[in-house]
C-alpha cells in the first residue's frame, strides 16, 4: 500500500514538473509573437513638379542693323534694333562689338555711334531721343559688361520682355582725305544671363 501512494505521488509530481515546462515553452513563444507585433504606417505627397526657367535672348535684325555706302563726312544713318527674351525668367543683358580693318585705314575707329533706348514718344527711333546708353567710336560700342554678375550699365529684360534700342553710326565732319574709300563691318555681340541668385 505504501508504495502504491509513493508512485502515485511521484507520477504526480512528474505530470506537475511537465505541466511547469509547457508553462514556460508557452510563455516564450508568446513573448516572441508580441515583439514581433510593431504597428506601421506610410504617407505620401504625389505629384512633386519641377520645372527649370530659361533666359533666351533674341536681337532682330539679325544682320544689316545699320549700312551706309559712300558715306561723306557729315552723313549718319540710323537703325532700330529689338533685343528680347523669349524665357521665362528675367535675365540681364551687355553688349560688345567687334570691328574689322582690312584697309588699315582704321575707318572703325573713325566712325562714331550712339545707342538710345526707343524714342520717348513711339516705339521706334525717328526721333532719336530715348535714353543714352553709349556715345563713342564705333570700334569701342558697348552696352554693360558681359562679366558674370551685375555691373554698371547692364540692361534687363522680364521674361517674354523686349526693349527697342536705336543705333545711330556718324561720320564726323571732320574726317580727312585719308579716310577715303575705307571700310569697315561692325558685329554687335549680346550676352544673357539669369538675374536670380546672381547679384
Amino acid at each position: 500500500m505504501g508504495h502504491a501512494r509513493t508512485t502515485r505521488a511521484g507520477r504526480r509530481v512528474r505530470h506537475l514538473l511537465g505541466l511547469t515546462t509547457v508553462g514556460f515553452a508557452l510563455a516564450t513563444v508568446g513573448a516572441g509573437a508580441y515583439s514581433l507585433a510593431i504597428f506601421t504606417s506610410t504617407a505620401a505627397s504625389g505629384s512633386n513638379a519641377f520645372t527649370v526657367g530659361s533666359v533666351t535672348l533674341g536681337a532682330s535684325p539679325a544682320t544689316a542693323l545699320i549700312t551706309l555706302s559712300s558715306m561723306l563726312p557729315g552723313d549718319s544713318t540710323t537703325g532700330t534694333l529689338t533685343v528680347s527674351n523669349s524665357g521665362t525668367a528675367q535675365l540681364r543683358y551687355a553688349m560688345t562689338t567687334s570691328t574689322t580693318n582690312t584697309d588699315s585705314k582704321a575707318l572703325n575707329g573713325q566712325l562714331s555711334l550712339v545707342v538710345k533706348t526707343k524714342d520717348t514718344n513711339t516705339s521706334g527711333c525717328t526721333n532719336f531721343n530715348g535714353t543714352q546708353l553709349y556715345s563713342g567710336t564705333l570700334s569701342a560700342a558697348a552696352i554693360g559688361d558681359p562679366t558674370t554678375g551685375n555691373q554698371t550699365g547692364d540692361r534687363t529684360l522680364a521674361g517674354a520682355g523686349s526693349e527697342v534700342l536705336c543705333f545711330q553710326a556718324t561720320l564726323p565732319s571732320t574726317t580727312g582725305n585719308g579716310f577715303q574709300g575705307a571700310t569697315t563691318t561692325a558685329t554687335f555681340t549680346f550676352a544673357a544671363e539669369q538675374t536670380t541668385n546672381n547679384p
